[in-house]
């Protein structure tokens, strides 16, 4: 992430002779001399500077950057660096070595300072020594950067502030899910406090480079650490979407994202692998949200043109979507819902009371907040209750259906007598019930409408003495 905003920022801010130089490396063969390395059999280096496993010698020759500002050789990457400049030592990032005994790992990033005496007024040879015997995890990319550019690198105070700004709003927000969920128990709450948790934590991993200056071993698990985080991030994603705007097909859906998760750890490079489990959760929410817009659901609309602009974002600047604006995404998307959430649950909260005031006048019926207002619904007509989230389906009489926003918990006891829980997430009208069948080491029910209910195990002994007795 630091990498490319770094660079940005320092191609702007610094003047156009002063620009940061990537010389062309050539990879050497080298021999011990008086002061410094002979080296000789140079090739061309290629696009990938890679020491990982071996001991690499690297030559390129380099002008001084114009300008009267101090010059520095950077290192940037996964090997412990030596490095030499006209004959004379620059120093040491570690000790590179010829096998993981003699080694000794160096920082991630390295900065060699170049004294002004020794600067040629043209053709400077660069040798640089690399060494990675002490990776964790084999990189596609070991070495980011080495380069001549003005010292020190500008200032990344404002990049870190912004990522501990954003961190900050999310572990809040995660706080507040997890309140709300203690309070209803519902997986979208649980969801979000998960997608805003594993969102802070990440923006704090992201800048670890520019608050330690760790060895580079630990790159690897850094790396790793970011790529678990995102697909977890998707997961909770799709949980979330899927069980507001489409709870039938939650577990199917789910176990797709976990596998095609999964599988982004085949893609090259932490990079692609990363953008890629961010990618699968953004389009499979889509999906359900999609679902949701066709359903009539309620925000269903505002989250799938959301996700749709970060699906944009992704596929036209991949960079982006995987740097801050992945934070900016997960803040933008919880903490809006988290207002939201506490708005409504004052509103659910006058709207039980009103509806259990009702409810009381007429106790053979349902009060029932749907989309469509308030309706009362006859407890007769009610087939069965099963549980979706943040709401309840109730399967009606003649192949109705309805969404009522309230908690299966809570009408459970609100139900009359003749309404018997047979699952977690179901509550059967016993009235409608025309027989019961076993299902391996479960049960379900027969009803005079609709699809048989499942009966969980726990419950099952419990259903059986009900159905015998009347």
């Amino acid at each position: 992430m630091w990498r490319i905003l770094f660079i940005a920022i320092l191609l702007i801010s610094l003047p156009r002779t002063l620009w940061a130089q990537e010389p062309e490396w050539q990879v050497c063969r080298a021999e011990a001399g008086a002061a410094a390395p002979v080296v000789h059999d140079c090739r061309p280096a290629g696009d990938v500077i890679d020491p990982q496993g071996r001991e690499l010698w690297l030559r390129s020759v380099v002008q001084r950057p114009q300008g009267d500002e101090p010059v520095a050789l950077y290192v940037v990457g996964a090997a412990s660096s030596e490095a030499w400049l006209n004959g004379q030592t620059l120093g040491q990032n570690g000790r590179p070595g010829g096998s993981s005994a003699t080694e000794r790992p160096g920082r991630y990033e390295a900065t060699l300072p170049i004294p002004e005496r020794m600067w040629r007024a043209a053709d400077n040879v660069v040798v640089v020594r690399l060494s990675s015997f002490h990776g964790l995890v084999r990189l596609d990319g070991p070495i980011a950067a080495i380069m001549v550019a003005p010292y020190p690198w500008p200032s990344r105070t404002v990049l870190v502030a912004i990522a501990f700004l954003i961190a900050g709003a999310l572990f809040a927000a995660a706080f507040g899910f997890g309140v709300i969920y203690s309070l209803r128990r519902t997986r979208s709450s649980l969801a979000l406090a998960g997608l805003a948790g594993v969102a802070g934590v990440q923006a704090m991993l992201e800048s670890l480079r520019a608050l330690v200056p760790y060895a580079y071993p630990i790159h690897g698990l850094r790396l790793v650490g970011i790529w678990v985080l995102t697909a977890a991030f998707a997961v909770l994603l799709v949980s979330y979407v899927v069980s507001r705007f489409w709870p039938q097909a939650r577990r199917p859906l789910i176990t797709l994202t976990v596998a095609a998760v999964a599988a982004t750890w085949l893609a090259p490079g932490f990079d692609l692998k990363t953008a890629a489990a961010l990618m699968v959760g953004l389009a499979l929410s889509t999906l359900a949200a999609g679902v949701g817009v066709r359903r009539g659901v309620p925000g269903a609309r505002l989250t799938l043109a959301y996700l749709a602009a970060f699906i944009a974002i992704g596929v036209l600047f991949p960079n982006w979507l995987i740097d801050l604006s992945y934070f900016l995404f997960a803040a933008g998307l919880v903490l809006p819902l988290l207002m939201a959430e506490v708005v409504r649950l004052g509103r659910d909260d006058q709207g039980r009371e009103v509806a259990l005031t009702r409810a009381a006048a007429r106790p053979h019926c349902l009060t029932v907040a749907s989309s469509r207002g308030v309706e009362r619904v006859p407890l007769a007509d009610i087939v069965a209750v099963v549980g979706a989230d943040d709401y309840v389906e109730l399967r009606l009489t003649r192949g109705r259906k309805m969404l009522h926003a309230a908690r299966l918990d809570r009408l459970e006891t609100d139900l009359a007598e003749g309404f018997l829980r047979v699952h977690r997430s179901v509550i059967a009208n016993l009235a409608h019930v025309r027989g019961f069948e076993r299902d391996g080491g479960r049960g379900r029910l027969l009803m005079d409408e609709g699809a048989p209910l499942p009966i969980s195990r726990n419950r099952l002994s419990t259903v059986r003495d009900v159905l015998e007795g009347t």
